[in-house]
This record gives structure tokens, sequence and C-alpha cells, in this order.
């Protein structure tokens, strides 16, 4: 007999389509983090296959890929749903790992209200501590109405795992979107073994409790749903169990660790995610990188180079960082003419006006910087505010010093994938309140990312590091970001399964 069937569940799947001038729907690799750490092992997986199509219940011991099942985002998502045969796309060429994808057509009203309203503007808000508080939440009847939608959009992904999983398949449910799903899984199939994974922090009680009291115990009760729950530092799984025990009044060993409610018992994992070191760095050496790195370092000379690549995402701080920069240019005016801040900050979420807001206060700050020190033969700042992924991995390439200062992360990719593919070594300043602290603090530049003058001297010290220093603790982080690769992530979360 095989091994257990595998099912991935995740709001933003491996691919994504969009329409010709023709009408034609095209086919590209979708984009974002969890794709990047889940596409080369979810055709991977031990024992991964594929259930029967006309008898979902039916074990089955032909070896195949996973099921990966996630919504449609886009019109053109959609027509691409509904034109698949039994919903189901095929990916043949694309490096997603393989296997089939269920793309589910969500109405978009529903989609909407339940990702921009509730996981976007208030579990993502709550879990990084972002709300102005005298002002903001604000929980009346229109967002309770989008309650629902977050509901069904949870009901949606239920009901497909249950339709697509073969008796006793594994099932790895992903994110802050689909807290609900595990426990909606578990009563229509009781048979599967469901996982959990959390990729943001977790917030602490007295922040938690600031939900709706019914939803703060609802997204506690679905994530007990599953018989395993992951987060990415020992931190955001103790203020889970902290949160269970306050909120629910549920039994917590923190020893095992494990979170016994309603006579259940779910494990607690942590499973901290890196980069794949040798894919990535074969990436950053392809032509297209090359030829940004040339255009780049025209524009910047020989001068040092300091970067940083985040979206224009409120948690990511980035006029916190732009401030510190400009106060550096105050403080050490030896630095004039001497460096170069190259800031990519891709837009996010702007369907949501707070994010809207964010992008105009980031472009404002460049701009008083520009105007206060460039000259005709200096560009102090390099903003960017498109996506451009072979740029990226140029500056990462190019960098001097990789600045990353959140308010709260989970982890942060950025921070460890720069090291990886620094040249000639970096100097990494990261704020204390990504995860990635908690592995890579040894070798970093820690900051207090509220302490604008804090991270300013910071960066003056990374700056003034010498190039032997700077080389052997980009070493260092670069060893710690591949020690944990997303094959080796999703495993352990598998094999918590057992």
């Amino acid at each position: 007999m095989s091994d257990a069937q595998v099912l991935v569940a995740s709001n933003r799947g491996p691919v994504s389509f969009s329409l010709t001038d023709d009408g034609a729907l095209t086919m590209r690799r979708g984009g974002g983090g969890l794709v990047s750490a889940l596409a080369s092992v979810a055709g991977q997986g031990p024992g991964a296959q594929i259930a029967d199509a006309e008898s979902p219940d039916a074990e089955s011991d032909a070896q195949a890929s996973a099921l990966w099942v996630c919504a449609a985002l886009s019109d053109a998502d959609r027509a691409a749903a509904r034109q698949a045969p039994d919903g189901r796309l095929d990916l043949a060429g694309l490096d997603t790992g393989g296997g089939a994808v269920r793309m589910l057509d969500i109405p978009s009203a529903t989609f909407h209200r339940a990702y921009n309203s509730v996981a976007n503007a208030t579990l993502w808000f709550v879990h990084h501590l972002l709300y102005d508080t005298p002002n903001k939440p604000h929980f009346d009847a229109g967002f309770h109405r989008d309650w629902q939608s977050y509901h069904a959009y949870n009901a949606a992904f239920a009901d497909a795992l249950a339709r697509d999983a073969a008796r006793g398949a594994k099932v790895a449910i992903q994110d802050y979107h689909l807290t609900l799903t595990p426990h909606m899984l578990r009563e229509r199939r009781p048979d599967v073994r469901i996982s959990h994974f959390s990729h943001t922090p977790w917030a602490p009680p007295d922040y938690y409790r600031m939900l709706p009291d019914d939803i703060g115990v609802q997204v506690l009760e679905g994530i007990l749903g599953a018989d395993c729950a992951g987060f990415l530092t020992e931190r955001w799984a103790k203020a889970f169990l902290d949160c269970c025990e306050a909120v629910l009044g549920a039994k917590v060993d923190r020893i095992t660790p494990t979170v016994t409610y309603q006579g259940r018992a779910t494990r607690i994992g942590v499973h901290g995610l890196g980069v794949d070191g040798p894919a990535l760095r074969r990436r950053a050496a392809e032509a297209d990188v090359a030829d940004r790195a040339a255009k780049l370092r025209k524009r910047v000379g020989d001068r040092q180079m300091l970067v940083r690549i985040d979206r224009t995402e409120l948690s990511k701080n980035l006029v916190r960082g732009l401030a510190a920069y400009r106060e550096l240019l105050v403080n050490h005016p030896e630095w004039h003419g001497r460096v170069v801040h190259v800031a990519f900050a891709y837009p996010s979420r702007y369907d949501l006006p707070e994010y809207r807001e964010y992008t105009e206060a980031v472009e404002r700050m460049a701009r008083q910087i520009t105007d206060e020190f460039g000259d005709d033969g200096w560009e102090p700042l390099i903003l960017e505010v498109y996506d451009d992924y072979p740029r990226s991995l140029a500056a990462y390439r190019m960098a001097n010093v990789l600045l990353v200062n959140p308010i709260r992360d989970g982890m942060n990719l950025v921070a460890k994938e720069g090291p990886v593919v620094s040249e000639h070594g970096c100097a990494l300043v990261l704020s204390q309140e990504a995860g990635a602290a908690a592995e890579l603090g040894d070798d970093a530049l820690l900051v207090n990312p509220y302490d604008v003058s804090q991270t300013s001297e910071a960066l003056h010290q990374a700056l003034l590091m010498p190039r032997d220093e700077r080389a052997t603790r980009c070493e260092r982080l670069a060893a710690t970001a591949m020690a944990l690769p997303p094959q080796q992530w999703f495993a352990e979360q598998l094999a918590a399964l057992g």
C-alpha cells in the first residue's frame, strides 16, 4: 500500500491566468512567497498521489503528484476554472512541482469581502499589531456581513478538499485566509489527517481579544480542527497557545506542546522556513539578472549600495526605514556622495485605502530625501514601485548593506535571500520583530523597528563594517538561511501527521 495522498490548500495557487487582446487565456507561474516555498515540493511529497476523480473516497496505489486547491483570483482565473475539465488545471510545462490544481470559482463579491475585508484588513492587522486603536477596528453590521463571506469562502475550500481527498489523505492547509477550513473539513471528512500552517505572526491574547468574541473563538476553533498546527517560530507558537488558554479555556500542555479542546488534541509544531539556496543562486546567475545588475551599477557607480526589497505593506515599515536613511545623511555627512539607497517597494493590496495612503507616504518621504540631498553628481535614493524579480536579484547580488526592518513579520525571506545571493558579502540590519531574527540575530545588526535613530546608527555601523567581517557574517547568514529549505519545511509538516 502506498503512502497517503497529499493535498495542499491555499488562497493563492501555483499558477495565474491573463487574457490576451484576442481573448485567449495564457498561464504563468503564480507569485508570492508561499508559491515559491511549496512549488518545489508539492509534487514531491512522500507518496503524493491524486485521488481517483470517479471515486474520491477510494484508495489508490498509483503514484502521482499532489493536488493543490486554490482560489481563482481574477476574471481570467475564473474563466480558466470554468473551462477546466472537472475544474482541474493541467500544469504541464510550468515549474510548479507538477501535478494538478483545482482552482475554485468563488463569486467575486464573496471573495473580495473574505480576502480584503476579513483576511487582509482584519486578521492581518490583528496578528501584525497594526491598528490605530482610537479609530479602528470598528466591527459593525457591515463587518459581520463580511465575516459571513469569509465563512462561505472557507466552506468552499472545505467542500472541495472533502470531495477530492482519498480516504486517509494528508491535507496541508495554509495561512490566515483559511483558519476555519480545518474544523469544517474535520466535520465533513473525519478520516483525513489535517495540518494548518500560519505564515504570519500570532497576536498575544490582549491584542487578539480585539476581535469580536464569537469570531475570536471561531478562528481558534477552526485551526484546532487540525491534527497539527504549525508556526514559523517558537514565539508565534507560544502566542497561539496563550490565546487558546485565555480565550477558549483550553487545556494547554506546553511541554509536548498540545492543545486539548472539546475532547480533541491538536499538536503544535514549529517549522522554520528557509530558502532553496542552489536554485536561488542559479536564478540569480541568469542573463536577465546580469543585465539588470549592469544597469543598476551604471546608476550607482562605485558607491556603496544600501538595499531593501519589500512590498508596500504596512508591516514592512518602509517609511521609518527611509527616515532612518535620511537621519544617516543628516548626522553623517561624510556619506554624501558615497552611498545610494536602492529601495524596491512593490505595490501591495491596492484595493485597501490604508495601503494606497501608505504607498503615497513612502513616495513623499522619498521625494523629501531626493530634494534635500540630491545633486547633479549624486542620486542618494533610487525608489522603484513596480515588480521586477530579476532586478531584485541583481540588487541582492550587489548589496553592501541589506535593510529589513518590519514592525512584525512571521519570518521574512528577504533577510535570508539577500545573504544567499550576495556576491561579496552584505551586512544585514534586521528588525528584532522579524521571525528571522531568532535564527539570524547573532550575525545581523538587530534594531527596534520603531527607533529611527537606532536604525540610522545601525546603517552607519553596517556601512563602516570591514569587508572581511561583512563577508564572514554573510557566509554564516547564508548557511543558516539554507539550513531549512522549503522541501524540509513541508516534509516536516507531513511527517507530523504520521
